[in-house]
């Protein structure tokens, strides 16, 4: 008894060592896609602004787009990629993620509709107002999905429901944006196609908050994982889930509500962020939630550098570089998923 408790006890050390230099080795990527982040632009101004005097013109462009523009691409990927992998769990449907079940949808649609009445209306609306509009509509889609899954109505149900609510929000901001004029059409497509330039003029208010909801579900891996083996199971080994479930709702709907009221609808970080991690490492949420952050902060670095640099005279829309690197990756897990069953 004593040698397969030594036995185990040596595979659960070894499992906590793979663990860390993984996320050690994901950290340093952040790291590096960051300090490539802060170098790149079209202004040759760097790290070497903390350092040396430099032109006025060069101190804007790093303390007031870049430096900002990058923490933004951190703080949302991050938000992205973990509330995919919560709510895997929370609705049981590993294809689960903001933008493909229509959280993403509805908060973009609150928010589109509250500018669009705001301006119809004479109203000069707040920051925190479009802000807190996003944060309701991501709120009543995740209220939905949670009731569908309460029903057993099955995995097909709620991607159709996601697909409904995606349809029916563009079909409403179609119309807006055939009505809108000139100015509000540049806000009205940045809500649609995803872009980091333009959360820097939105309420940095909300920061705080996104960052205290993400800590906070980074830690609750361990729960969550007690939540995965059922609600049953997990009131047996002494999780109060009817306690978790509204917590971890609501930290998702703000982060999500966050990451539209500053970037606009970035699909498919989610999904592939968590998927690709689960195959390299595993799915235990302890260790799934901050490598999603990290791996999702990374990669959303790294693809507004590309939406910037790939075009000379502007930059790409987000989402679309997003979806393009998504797509291909959600086609092959639902072929994948397929095969297994």
């Amino acid at each position: 008894m004593s040698d397969k408790a030594a036995a185990l006890s040596g595979l659960l050390a070894d499992q906590r060592q793979r663990y860390r230099r993984w996320l050690l080795a994901l950290s340093l990527v952040l790291a590096a896609a960051v300090l490539l982040s802060l170098q790149s632009g079209a202004v040759g101004v760097g790290l070497e602004v903390l350092w040396r005097p430099v032109s006025s013109l060069e101190q804007q462009v790093f303390w007031q787009l870049r430096l900002p523009r990058t923490l933004l691409a951190v703080l949302v990927g991050a938000s992205l990629a973990l509330c995919g992998a919560v709510l895997q769990v929370l609705l049981h449907n590993p294809l689960a993620e903001p933008g493909l079940i229509g959280i993403s949808s509805g908060a973009s649609l609150a928010a589109v509709l509250t500018l669009s009445l705001a301006g119809w209306l004479g109203w000069n609306l707040p920051h925190w107002g479009v802000s807190l509009a996003a944060f309701a509509g991501a709120l009543v889609i995740t209220v939905l999905l949670m009731l569908l899954a309460r029903r057993r109505l099955g995995q097909g149900a709620l991607l159709l429901f996601g697909v409904a609510v995606g349809i029916f929000a563009n079909a409403i901001l179609t119309w807006l944006l055939y009505l809108a004029d000139d100015a509000s059409l540049r806000t009205f497509l940045f809500w649609m196609m995803g872009s980091l330039g333009y959360g820097q003029r939105l309420s940095w208010g909300w920061w705080l908050p996104a960052v205290l909801a993400l800590l906070w579900l980074v830690r609750q891996g361990r729960r969550l994982d007690l939540l995965a083996l059922g609600e049953q199971q997990a009131r047996l080994l002494g999780l109060d889930a009817q306690r978790l479930r509204p917590r971890l709702v609501l930290a998702v709907c703000l982060l999500t509500a966050f990451s539209v009221a500053m970037a606009g609808v970035i699909g498919f970080m989610g999904l592939v962020v968590p998927h690709l991690l689960r195959l390299l490492v595993g799915g235990r949420q302890y260790f799934l939630l901050p490598a999603s952050a990290l791996a999702g902060a990374a990669l959303l670095v790294l693809a507004d550098l590309l939406a910037r640099q790939t075009l000379i005279t502007g930059e790409l829309p987000i989402g679309a570089v997003t979806a393009t690197l998504g797509a291909p990756v959600f086609v092959w897990l639902l072929v994948k998923r397929h095969a297994d069953a």
